[in-house]
This record gives structure tokens, sequence and C-alpha cells, in this order.
């Protein structure tokens, strides 16, 4: 009796020294599967990674796409062609989220946002390519019917040339992936609306 109650007890201790060993074991595992602080947020850094042509390329834009919703908006009650109402709204979609968009980068850069200068004088930022001057815009407001599409079509052809360049630079310049990525977007959107504006005016 007294042999088989020293071999239970030399059992039992025996496997509380293994899962003692077991729990040092997994939790050392567990220390060694965390995260390192200083890793994650080096890599939340390079994430938000950005320089001044990122930043020039979302302040400028958002001008831009102002204009030309702007222009966009008075389609819908001066346009006599269904073709000119349609890619009106089209422009205005598109460009209305890219807005939005680059306006959040600026925040999170500690960066302002341009005020809204629709309706106001545009002749302040008149070097920005493709933009149209307080006389342009003064022009199309008073145009109506087919002058109207044709005077639209002219000037959103420009516009939309301009925004291109302005996105080429990105491309180029930028280190922020979301904006070279949102610039190519607009290279290859705003061609193909250049196409289709071409092709309502009747060239080749």
């Amino acid at each position: 009796m007294l042999r088989r109650a020293a071999l239970v007890a030399a059992t039992v201790t025996a496997a509380v020294g293994l899962a003692a060993c077991g729990s040092d074991g997994m939790s050392g595992m567990d220390h060694g599967a965390g995260a390192d602080p200083s890793v994650s947020a080096s890599a939340s850094a390079s994430a938000r990674a950005h320089n001044a042509a990122d930043v020039d390329f979302a302040k400028e834009m958002i001008t831009h796409h102002r204009q030309a919703i702007e222009m966009a908006d008075l389609a819908a009650t001066r346009a006599s062609s269904t073709d000119v109402k349609a890619l009106a709204e089209k422009i205005k979609s598109a460009q209305d989220p890219e807005i939005n968009t680059m306006s959040g980068w600026l925040t999170s850069w500690g960066e302002g946002v341009p005020a809204d200068m629709t309706g106001m004088s545009h002749d302040m930022s008149a070097g920005m390519p493709g933009m149209m001057s307080a006389d342009d815009m003064a022009e199309l407001d008073r145009a109506k019917g087919a002058e109207f599409d044709t005077t639209f079509l002219e000037m959103m052809v420009d516009h939309h040339q301009g925004a291109i360049e302005m996105a080429t630079t990105e491309k180029s310049k930028g280190q922020y992936g979301p904006a070279t990525e949102l610039a190519a977007s607009v290279i290859t959107a705003q061609s193909a609306e250049i196409k289709q504006m071409h092709d309502l005016l009747g060239k080749s």
C-alpha cells in the first residue's frame, strides 16, 4: 500500500511539473507571436508617407474638380443635347467622390482643404492648367441651347487636358500610393471623355 501511494504521488508530481512547463512554453509562444509596436507604427507611417507633390496635387485637383462640377451644373438647364447633359452628369458623379477622397488625405496629413470658390472669381487660380477664367465662366453662363453645347464641350476639353497634365506630374513626382493611383485613373477617364467630346463636336 505504501509503495502504491508513493507511486501515485510521484505520478501526480510529474503531471503538475509537465503542466507548468507547458504553461511556460505557451506563455513564451504568446509573447513571441505578439506584434512589435514599433514595427506596426513604422508600417503605418510608411502607408501614410507623402511628399509636397502629393499635397499640391490634392489641393489643386480639388479646386480643378470643383470648377468642372460648376460647369457641369450649368448643363442641366442650358444644354440642348441629351449627350451633353449625360456627359455633364457623368463628370459630376466621378469628380465629387474624388474631391471627398482628396480632402480626407489633406486632413489626415494636417493640411488645409482649399476653400470652395464655386461662384466666385476664378482668376486667382488662373495659373492652374485648364482652369477657366471669370470671363470664360461668364460666357458659359450666358450661353444656351446649341451654343452652350459647343462652348461647354470646347471648354471642358481644355479643362480635362489641364487635369491630365496635373495628373501626369503627380504620377512622376508623387509618393503617396493612393494619390498616384488616382492620378492614373484621372488620365484614363478624362482621356476617354476628351475623345467623346471631340466626337460630339464633330472632330476627328
